[in-house]
């Protein structure tokens, strides 16, 4: 390292977690080179602005921690990150690019033009500023040699070596390929002999065996106000019937439970507002017909009066008692997530036991890591993109420490 100059801190990968890192490192004064397998940078950033760019939510932070599931990193280590970098905080990070943001009903928070690409260019343009190299159409194919980190890419003209004095590794999963995270970088994390858990679609829909009969009736359809459980999590929600199973928020946070089911199963509460009891008084002068009274007395759906019909003659209720058992626990067993492809995230990825708390690689100091490349999740609703923001920027501080303390060591 040369101690007359800014240390060179290298972030491999162009999505929130890389971007804000480089951001991070440039401002603190840093020199930066970011290195981006496409063609442009924010891919990801983009596709998730066709919803809007849900960029955080404002929910209150004991709850806003225990979103996060960390596949062995404790809650203390995420209550830590998420308080360095707190949803307010992104929320004035993008009031200063002169991006406004509003919070719904829902708690989400959103860009007042609900649009992704304003965001993402200025951005860039203070990247630039900032002084932030970009090499973009660069994949990063493995180490090189040295006692610097040394690292190869290949790029239009041929390989391209680069010595850093950190690196910072936000390179993504394994979902929506077609943004840049394709996950091949796991092979050479494997011959640094790096743990690499195994790539799982997280955020994602469950296929369910339909009869053939019901799917003309419920495929496309929402279901509002429900409770629903997997195992001992129980979450509220909706979600969307399709031809194949199920999509929606209540799906993808119970994707961790249901994954560690041996058979998986999801059991639904149609009616979560309601004990049994009361439902049973509004429809027990009722002898005949029950169920279809019920869409009218409880104010069922088309699409949940279908379902209810198909699973009252799948469980034989022949009594407006064992419907009603049936509205509050409707059990439905899942056949499989959707493939990882089609999934918004990814669970699996660098397990945290290769991880010191600022986010270094224990058998590789000198490398951070940062985003969905780590073996952790969280459902969509702000928390996916937050939590890459906040790892963006401790992996940013932690390179820079490392760097200040490799400056101050004995020649």
């Amino acid at each position: 390292m040369d101690r007359d100059s800014p240390p060179h801190v290298v972030v491999i990968g162009g999505g929130p977690a890389g971007l804000f890192a480089a951001e991070t490192a440039s401002a603190a004064g840093a020199r930066v080179s970011l290195y981006e397998a496409k063609a442009s940078v924010g891919r990801k950033l983009l596709v998730a602005g066709r919803g809007g760019l849900n960029l955080t939510h404002g929910e209150v932070p004991e709850r806003f921690v225990s979103r996060y599931d960390g596949n062995g990193m404790p809650e203390t280590w995420w209550r830590n990150c998420l308080t360095d970098f707190t949803p307010e905080m992104l929320r004035a990070w993008a009031k200063g690019l002169g991006i406004e943001t509003f919070q719904q009903r829902t708690g989400r928070v959103y860009p007042r033009e609900m649009k992704a690409a304003p965001l993402l260019r200025r951005w860039v343009e203070r990247l630039r500023a900032q002084k932030v190299t970009l090499f973009v159409k660069h994949r990063w194919v493995g180490w090189g040699e040295g006692t610097s980190p040394e690292l190869r890419f290949s790029s239009p003209d041929g390989e391209v070596r680069v010595v850093a004095d950190a690196v910072i590794l936000a390179l993504g999963g394994a979902s929506w390929s077609i943004t840049g995270s394709d996950g091949r970088w796991v092979g050479i994390m494997q011959d640094a002999a790096v743990k690499v858990s195994p790539w799982q679609p997280a955020n994602c829909g469950w296929e369910v065996a339909w009869p053939e009969k019901l799917i003309p009736e419920i495929e496309g359809q929402p279901m509002k106000n429900l409770a629903a459980a997997a195992g001992e999590k129980r979450v509220v929600g909706e979600l969307m019937l399709t031809r194949y199973g199920l999509e929606g928020g209540i799906l993808y946070q119970l994707g961790p439970a249901l994954r560690a089911m041996p058979v998986p199963e999801i059991v639904l509460d149609a009616k979560p507002d309601f004990s049994e009891a009361v439902l049973l008084r509004k429809i027990e002068s009722v002898k005949k017909n029950f169920l279809s009274e019920a869409v009218t007395r409880w104010r069922l759906s088309p699409s949940t009066h279908a379902l209810l019909r198909w699973a009252a003659e799948r469980d034989g209720c022949e009594r407006a008692e064992d419907f009603v058992r049936l509205v509050k626990c409707l059990r439905l067993p899942l056949l499989r997530p959707r493939p990882i492809e089609e999934a918004i995230s990814s669970a699996g990825g660098v397990a945290w036991s290769e991880l010191n708390d600022d986010l270094s690689l224990r058998k590789i100091p000198s490398v951070f890591m940062a985003g969905e490349m780590i073996d952790w999740e969280a459902p969509t609703g702000g928390y996916l993109m937050q939590g890459c923001f906040a790892m963006g920027r401790l992996a940013a501080m932690g390179a820079l420490a490392f760097c200040d303390k490799a400056r101050r060591m004995p020649l």
